[in-house]
């Protein structure tokens, strides 16, 4: 069984992290949280997903339905 890769990329001068669990092309999107955008392919399926200012989450966990 071949292995799943999770990208992870922090950047802390723009506080934002960036999750892509498959290598495919597609683009951002909105969710129903200003703070977290995902990524999805051509047919609507999750690649992955951003949050901004990441270290607002200090005092709450972030919570976000992906499509």
């Amino acid at each position: 069984m071949a292995k799943k890769i999770v990208k992870l990329w922090y950047d802390p001068e723009d506080d934002y992290l960036e999750v892509i669990f498959d290598q495919k092309e597609g683009y951002f999107r909105e969710t129903e949280n200003d703070q977290v955008m995902e990524k999805v392919d051509q047919a609507g399926n999750v690649l992955g997903f951003s949050v901004l200012r990441v270290s607002k989450l200090s005092k709450k966990p972030l919570e976000v339905a992906l499509t």
